[in-house]
């Protein structure tokens, strides 16, 4: 009888655990179903029907965008956004832009678009109150002075700390600013970007901290003056993502497309083509 009773409850015991095995597997197809219907190529939940809407900041500058002009699909961003939606099964002609400043596209509350590309570094503060999608780029961050300054002739970050930097409000640089070069004053902090290069242009300020990318714009466009001192990495990793409405249906669909185009190798050849410049800036330490 002991025996038996064992027997019997063994085979009770796989029974149960082969129906739970089953439920799980059951659950997981639901799961990749649900998701495969949300994500259904050109026929996404999108902000309007049948086209996608991308926004970004005005002005739009290079090496993200060119000629101001999102549309054209020139610069790093603006070819992102079009290989994302082409992955989403929206060509070109189905996508339309939208002005997005920088400032007011993390703040909580519904969104007039789909995704925002602008160089949005994801961060804890900010995944509060929007989504963001697998990471489609990683910067460092980067001082920029006047050729003629004493700044500009520093070569780690114990030399620039009686230096007075300015940086945009809202952006990484700031805290990248006080928590890593660390400077004996604090940041001038400054309402866009423009306000920040007309004070480095005025001498308001002895040098500013900004992404590496747009370092190098800078010098070659805004401020043929000025110079990259050097480059730095922010410790906390700074990766921009696509930005979406908080619990957009969307996100799973996008990082979709984002990790697609960086297993594919598409994101590597962006990269190379609009960003590849910023290999040239000395590393401060």
């Amino acid at each position: 009888m002991k025996k038996l009773h064992a027997t019997l409850v063994l085979t009770l015991t796989l029974g149960l655990l082969v129906a739970g095995c089953g439920s799980s597997d059951d659950d997981s197809s639901s799961d990749t179903a649900t998701t495969a219907d949300v994500c259904e190529p050109g026929n996404l939940p999108t902000e309007n029907a049948g086209t996608l809407t991308v926004a970004t900041d005005k002005p739009a500058f290079p090496p993200y965008f060119e000629d101001d002009d999102p549309t054209n699909g020139e610069g790093f961003e603006s070819a992102v956004a079009y290989a994302i939606a082409k992955q989403l099964g929206y060509p070109a002609a189905k996508v339309t832009w939208t002005v997005e400043p920088f400032n007011s596209s993390y703040a909580p509350g519904p969104k007039d678009f789909d995704f925002d590309v602008n160089q949005i570094s994801i961060t804890p503060v900010r995944e509060k109150a929007v989504d963001f999608s697998a990471p489609y780029y990683v910067a460092n961050q980067a001082v920029l002075a006047l050729k003629e300054s004493d700044a500009a002739k520093a070569t780690d970050f114990e030399q620039l700390q009686d230096v007075q930097f300015g940086v945009q409000i809202g952006t990484t640089s700031l805290s990248a600013t006080e928590d890593v070069i660390d400077p004996s004053s604090r940041p001038e902090v400054f309402n866009n970007s423009t306000d920040v290069v007309t004070a480095l242009k005025n001498g308001q300020i002895d040098a500013i901290v900004v992404d590496l990318p747009t370092a190098l714009y800078l010098t070659a466009v805004e401020v043929p003056e000025a110079t990259v001192v050097g480059q730095f990495s922010d410790p906390g990793g700074d990766e921009w993502g696509a930005l979406l409405a908080k619990d957009s249906p969307l996100t799973p669909c996008v990082s979709e497309a984002v990790e697609e185009l960086e297993s594919s190798g598409e994101l590597e050849k962006l990269n190379t083509r609009w960003m590849s410049q910023a290999a040239g800036a000395p590393n401060l330490e």
